[in-house]
């Protein structure tokens, strides 16, 4: 049974949903059933592309922390015209002949740095009286969205083709953490600028640990269903846990730890950590007062057994 992660750097016009049933698709051709489980970290619009974490078997236990983790998108805010959907699958809601130069761009962009709120948009999957957004907005229903702090790391110009008095759009790269909609941060951006503004292109370069150089086409998650080793394209599940440093167990800890015991006396740091007994993953933990508590276990096997 595998387990692991596939990044899959989604294409255009595939939601997230269609992105993980071609990877059950695939393993299914691959000969390993219908029984392995697979998960997504993190939404990415079909308008959108890139970083995709897809997470196989018992690393689909991690898919929470990957929807927690910071991420990195490009963007281009396109000037001139606001939809109701933030992107260019709405309908024009406003629209301006106020067209910035990249130095009324850079200059706004402090604004938008650090702890910062904002409205989400209406078409959005979040949920407002128990009901999607975006099924309100599609009923016609009038929708109030909550403003929300959320933290953005960095924000930059990236090199554009044009640096005239004038841009019709700009490209930015935004470092955000969780729970912050791009779509928004486009928006509010044009209207400092004292114009409208709506996303026509946004693509996901990194998503916690993982980046553009992890992922796969989707030709070459194909590969796998037609015979290519699944090797070649699955990371270990580790590989999600990057970010959080091991803690080493030996094989009575390790046994105790599977259990669901909790281990005393252990002299570091409060904090989450990764158990291991030599280099198998046993469980994530939780380190408090000298005391290791299970946070999440994993059913793993040394392939060496």
């Amino acid at each position: 049974m595998p387990h692991g992660w596939i990044i899959l750097d989604k294409p255009v016009g595939l939601g997230s949903t269609q992105a993980v049933a071609a990877v059950k698709r695939n393993l299914r051709e691959a000969g390993f059933g219908k029984k392995v489980k697979v998960g997504h970290g993190g939404t990415l619009d079909p308008l959108a592309s890139g970083i995709l974490p897809v997470a196989i078997g018992e690393a689909t236990k991690l898919t929470g922390r990957m929807l927690d983790a910071s991420k990195v998108y490009e963007f281009t805010v396109r000037f001139g015209e606001e939809t109701d959907t933030l992107d260019l699958e709405g309908a024009v809601i406003a629209a301006s002949d106020v067209r910035p130069s990249i130095g009324q761009v850079e200059a706004v962009l402090a604004r938008f740095t650090g702890t910062i709120e904002q409205v989400p948009p209406i078409y959005s999957a979040l949920k407002v009286d128990g009901e999607r957004a975006y099924d309100l907005a599609r009923q016609g229903v009038e929708v109030e969205m909550k403003s929300r702090v959320v933290t953005v790391f960095a924000l930059d110009v990236l090199p554009q083709p044009g640096q005239g008095e004038a841009l019709p759009e700009v490209t930015l790269r935004a470092f955000v953490s969780k729970g912050t909609y791009i779509r928004s941060l486009a928006r509010d951006i044009a209207h400092a600028l004292g114009t409208c503004g709506t996303v026509s292109m946004l693509r996901r370069t990194k998503a916690g640990p993982f980046d553009l150089s992890h992922a796969i086409s989707l030709d070459k998650l194909n590969e796998t269903g037609k015979g290519a080793p699944l090797e070649q394209i699955l990371l270990p599940l580790e590989a999600g846990l990057d970010d959080i440093p091991a803690l080493d167990l030996d094989p009575e800890q390790a046994r105790a730890v599977r259990q669901g015991r909790v281990l005393t006396g252990m002299p570091h740091e409060d904090g989450l950590y990764c158990g291991y007994e030599g280099t198998l993953p046993v469980a994530l933990v939780q380190l408090t007062d000298r005391e290791v508590r299970v946070v999440r276990g994993f059913n793993l096997s040394d392939v060496a057994e």
